[in-house]
């Protein structure tokens, strides 16, 4: 892999420990690492890359998606509906995916988060239908090119024992597990610099059985590998749990092991100040969806309650049927928005969300090797033009770039590749994907 030179950015925003912001600043990296940061930097025989009016900030981190779910945006039964109903309405649609469907959707989400800024994702399946299997999400993210946390997810209640999925949707536990397994040792790679890493994540509280949960936290301690699922998403949510375990959620997964800087939960939109103490106090990760909690009428999550009291919080898009958008940085001003209109116009900085959505994503995921721009930090890179329409007049340009775009990145770089360059992806044949994606679109629909 050959060097290459960032040279002459605007602002380089490093978010080291100083939270340093260099001027006229330049990157140096080499084989996938960040070797040096500063001014003036040379080097012979390194691609130059011009970044002459362009802020220079970690590659954004995506802490919740269900990336199959770019299929089937603002599906007319579930644009109006809270979560449950929400559902009901594309559970019959998600059970006609197959390999194809899953491997294309992928792409087209993955594709999205790139131009957004992101440079790593996890996602979320809990869901595989007619031979589909997290293999085919793994696939298009090597095809993609980010730095990918795929999780092994699953239903195991369906309708007919009292859960929410239809039972054409479920899976015996005894084969999620045995697949849990499979995926964890074929795909996992716990090494820094890591392109890929598997985690376990059962959907939700009122999918999968207590005994699941508690098996797959017991495999993930024993596999050495991350936890995930939904928690305290809405007041249904909580209901439910309090109906069916006798306790709010944060206490349900507490008991079944479901705490821990291994652990990180999506939503957590109705945690009480109990939960958000728990939480703090065995460095249990959030990842904060605020698009998707508008789009489903969910609530506020309380993220300023969170970070004063030291719990690790993420951004996630969540899935393209509950956003329906999957741009990060979008989700990034959005989440600076619902924090002042809780908590009033001095709750959140532009600066601070911007620390959420790299270091605190990274932090979230149990990556230390990334997130800041560092020497020795793994490269992962986005820059972003600031000379277009929607910042003109601007006078901070790392404000702007959370306060008013842009929300397309010019270039980004995985692992010192460039995914992006000029605005275009150049790992793959985009509108031919986007091809394929429509025919599989209008095949669902009927």
């Amino acid at each position: 892999m050959s060097d290459t030179l960032i040279r002459n950015a605007d602002v380089v925003v490093t978010m080291n420990a100083r939270r340093a912001e260099i001027a006229r600043g330049d990157v140096y990296i080499r084989d996938g690492v960040i070797l040096a940061v500063g001014t003036g930097l040379a080097a012979a025989e390194a691609e130059v890359i011009d970044a002459t009016g362009c802020v220079v900030t970690p590659g954004l981190v995506n802490t919740h998606h269900h990336l199959y779910q770019t299929l089937t945006r603002a599906v007319p039964g579930g644009q109006d509906a809270l979560l449950f109903g929400w559902l009901k309405t594309l559970y019959p649609i998600w059970s006609r995916f197959g390999p194809e469907e899953i491997f294309t959707s992928a792409q087209v989400g993955l594709a999205e988060l790139a131009l957004s800024g992101c440079t790593m994702t996890s996602d979320h399946l809990y869901l595989y239908p007619n031979g589909a299997r997290l293999d085919d999400t793994i696939a298009a993210a090597g095809e993609v090119g980010l730095r990918f946390h795929p999780t092994r997810g699953a239903m195991s209640i369906g309708e007919s024992a009292g859960g929410l999925p239809p039972d054409s949707l479920v899976e015996k536990e005894a084969a999620i597990l045995e697949d849990m397994i499979r995926v964890v040792d074929r795909f996992h790679d716990p090494k820094p610099g890591a392109m890929v890493r598997v985690g376990l994540a059962p959907c939700s509280p009122f999918s999968v059985s207590r005994e699941l949960m508690r098996d797959a936290a017991l495999l993930a301690r024993d596999k050495r590998v991350m936890l995930h699922t939904h928690l305290a998403e809405n007041d249904e949510d909580v209901a439910y749990s309090l109906a069916q375990f006798g306790c709010r959620p944060g206490q349900y997964a507490e008991d079944l092991g479901w705490t821990g800087p291994d652990v990180w939960h999506a939503h957590s939109v109705k945690l009480d100040s109990s939960e958000i103490d728990l939480f703090s106090r065995t460095r249990t990760g959030v990842s904060h969806c605020p698009c998707s909690n508008c789009r489903l009428g969910s609530g506020i999550a309380p993220v300023r309650a969170m970070r004063d009291a030291g719990v690790p919080v993420g951004l996630g898009v969540d899935g393209s049927a509950s956003n329906d958008a999957g741009n990060l940085v979008a989700e990034a001003r959005m989440a600076l928005l619902l924090q002042r209109v809780a908590r009033g116009a001095d709750a959140m900085s532009a600066r601070e969300v911007l620390e959420i959505a790299t270091l605190g994503g990274a932090q979230v995921l149990g990556r230390d090797d990334l997130g800041s721009i560092m020497p020795g930090k793994r490269a992962d890179l986005a820059i972003w033009d600031m000379r277009g329409v929607e910042v003109a007049g601007s006078w901070d340009p790392v404000a702007s770039l959370v306060l008013c775009g842009p929300t397309r990145v010019r270039g980004l770089i995985v692992e010192g590749r460039q995914v992006v360059r000029d605005g275009q992806m150049t790992t793959l044949d985009l509108p031919l994907v986007l091809e394929r994606q429509r025919r599989l679109a209008l095949a669902l629909a009927g």
